[in-house]
């Protein structure tokens, strides 16, 4: 621990003062960062979650060492952590195309919480160098990730007739080890007893073999591949 905050570690007034300010200006550079990409919780978002989770964290050691109450500071904690979770829900959104979007800032926002959480129980080096590596994260990581190589998505269309031909070609891909990102069946027309199904594959390596398995299941009328875009 350094030395420099052994003076601010107790239940006193100044030591509040300090511990909630860190809070505030730890939670407002990685909201302003969430704020600048437009994203569902920003800077005052960010803020409020890190200033009370130091607020939870500073009541129970007060109430304990203050008030020499028989309180459980670690419970305090542990029921903020979990309505930590119920606001970064909140943040996720699934599309149309069931691409999940959100997960990073609730993610931010989860571990913002936990910083308050420390800054507020006077662990004021861990609270501080976990906001610098969650900055790190949100800015040169995300450049990084950036690069990496993501395999397309593919989707097969496939023309069938008989409902029992696409438990077959589920049972194909499910022999073949071929990951389904999802499934959409639907009439190939109003007046027809023909269906259509979409397959949407997961990190298939030679989508083309995974079309030609499936076309020679019995009962498909027409199959086609498409590469679907990001």
């Amino acid at each position: 621990m350094l030395p420099f905050f052994d003076s601010l570690r107790g239940v006193d007034y100044p030591s509040l003062v300090v511990r909630l300010l860190l809070a505030v200006v730890c939670s407002a550079a990685i909201g302003i960062e969430r704020s600048m990409k437009n994203r569902p919780a920003g800077f005052r978002t960010h803020i409020l979650v890190c200033l009370g989770g130091a607020v939870a964290a500073a009541t129970g050691n007060y109430l304990y060492l203050g008030l020499h109450l028989p309180a459980d500071v670690t419970r305090i904690s542990g029921q903020v952590i979990t309505g930590l979770g119920f606001i970064g829900a909140g943040t996720i959104i699934v599309t149309k195309a069931s691409d999940i979007k959100g997960l990073t800032t609730a993610a931010g926002l989860w571990t913002t919480g936990i910083i308050g959480l420390a800054l507020g129980s006077g662990y004021y080096e861990g609270g501080i160098l976990a906001t610098l590596l969650v900055l790190i994260t949100e800015t040169a990581l995300a450049r990084l990730g950036k690069r990496i190589r993501i395999r397309p998505k593919y989707s097969i269309i496939l023309h069938y007739r008989d409902k029992v031909v696409l438990d077959a070609v589920l049972r194909s891909c499910s022999d073949q080890h071929i990951s389904l990102r999802r499934l959409l069946v639907r009439q190939a027309g109003e007046k027809s007893d023909d269906y259509e199904a979409v397959l949407v594959l997961q990190g298939v390596k030679n989508p083309g073999d995974a079309l030609q398995s499936i076309s020679c299941i019995p009962g498909i009328l027409s199959a086609r591949l498409n590469e679907e875009e990001e």
